[in-house]
């Protein structure tokens, strides 16, 4: 299925909310509650949040078009980690968050990710960044995989509030081109 990658705009936020409402359970630990992950979704991934990041200068979103449903997405954040467990793991400065990389099941194994990382990477890098970082939950074995095939490499820890629960991510580094 072709699809083009573009920069988000204000009319995609409710799209990119089901889109996120899709994904984002995908990358949560098995022991993950529903509850936990609505409360997530509801906190940071609604219509609403969604126009706030739109409208914010420091926060990119692209997204994956196929022209009739949006596949893919992900949110870049240009300023200094506000995480001290995150900020003393950098060390490629300055450098840009990938706060969230999300490609819909169905476009799994197809090289939709791999491009909408590339497309990622350059936005950082045009954005000024000298490397880009990430978090990614340690039991993710998928997700991790995928970050290191893409040229990340695990340079510290942090922890990551799932509703009521805490998680232990890893903190992913690489130089953006």
């Amino acid at each position: 299925m072709s699809h083009t990658i573009r920069k988000a705009i204000p009319d995609d936020a409710g799209a990119l909310a089901a889109l996120a409402a899709v994904t984002f359970p995908l990358a949560c630990p098995p022991s993950s509650s529903p509850e936990d992950i609505s409360a997530h979704l509801a906190s940071t991934l609604s219509e609403r949040h969604f126009r706030g990041y739109l409208a914010d200068p420091d926060i990119t979103i692209l997204v994956l078009d196929s022209g009739h449903r949006l596949n893919g997405y992900s949110l870049l954040v240009n300023r200094p980690a506000a995480d001290p467990d995150v900020a003393s793991a950098l060390t490629l400065l300055p450098s840009v968050e990938v706060s969230k990389c999300y490609v819909h099941p169905e476009h799994h194994g197809l090289g939709a990710a791999a491009g909408l990382m590339h497309a990622t990477l350059q936005a950082a890098a045009d954005a000024g960044g000298a490397g880009a970082w990430l978090g990614v939950n340690s039991q993710n074995a998928r997700a991790i995989r995928f970050y290191e095939k893409s040229g990340f490499r695990k340079v510290g820890t942090k922890s990551f509030q799932l509703g009521s629960t805490v998680e232990h991510d890893f903190v992913l580094e690489r130089e953006v081109p």
